[in-house]
């Protein structure tokens, strides 16, 4: 254990600021079975800091609350165990398609959807 970060963090974590964490967060637990670390309420129901744990790893997130914060699109990379599954859930969850999951030139199968607070998620699962 390393006392200079909580025990079980990994040593980075995306930090995503985006309009709307709260449904991100929703977005998150539905499509990755995200589980929810912690939470700190802002001003007029906006999030100043967030922190959800999808598999090995914590991803931070908060709503724009300060002006120099703006929100930002962001891409985050994601491995799971069935690609196709995770992006139909996505989809259903309403993410709008970005790239419907295929094999390319690299081991992975790989697609994309973004969420309603602009995050583009890539989806992939190692096939060979």
């Amino acid at each position: 254990m390393s006392p200079h970060k909580p025990a079980s963090y990994s040593t980075v974590s995306p930090y995503l600021v985006v309009n709307g964490a709260d449904a991100t967060i929703d977005f998150l637990k539905r499509v990755f079975g995200a589980i929810e670390l912690r939470r700190f309420p802002g001003q007029a129901g906006k999030i100043m800091h967030a922190e959800v744990r999808i598999d090995d790893s914590v991803i931070m997130l908060a709503d724009p609350v300060l002006p120099d914060w703006p929100a930002i699109s962001s891409h985050v990379h994601v491995y799971v165990q069935d690609v196709d599954a995770i992006y139909r859930k996505a989809l259903e969850a309403g993410a709008s398609a970005v790239q419907e999951p295929v094999k390319k030139q690299d081991e992975d199968k790989r697609g994309g959807v973004r969420d309603a607070g602009g995050t583009t998620w890539w989806i992939a699962t190692k096939m060979e």
